[in-house]
């Protein structure tokens, strides 16, 4: 989708209200789910927004290959925004693999975190000289 970047990629961030709403629009193309619950406590452990990353590693596009668990999938990438940390949950997840997608949100809705759709958009050009 035109202006939609991957993480990572030094993008500026669109940021929508945020909700803690196991509910996400098929609109977003990522979610963000935050290692803060909804009554503002951080999320513990502190790796893990890692473990889960971890445990997504094998759903990638074009399936688990030999080694693929070493790497984070390019569809669940844990990082940290402002501090806090979170994991980016693309949307590809949901239309490759369903099942996975309802644990990664099963998981947030089930420890009470704070999720926010999003969308990395990527940085304007440079003012003109």
């Amino acid at each position: 989708m035109p202006g939609c970047g991957a993480a990572g990629s030094d993008p500026a961030l669109f940021v929508p209200s945020p909700t803690t709403h196991p509910m996400v629009t098929p609109s977003s193309k990522e979610v963000f789910i935050q290692g803060i619950t909804s009554s503002g406590k951080t999320f513990r452990p502190s790796d893990w927004a890692e473990r889960l990353a971890g445990v997504m590693s094998s759903f990638r596009p074009g399936g688990a290959r030999p080694g693929s668990h070493l790497s984070y999938s390019p569809w669940c990438i844990p990082t940290a925004i402002n501090g806090v940390k979170c994991v980016v949950v693309h949307r590809a997840l949901r239309d490759h693999e369903p099942m996975a997608w309802d644990f990664v949100m099963n998981f947030a809705r089930d420890n009470d975190l704070q999720m926010i759709e999003a969308c990395l958009l990527p940085d304007p050009p440079p003012p003109a000289p």
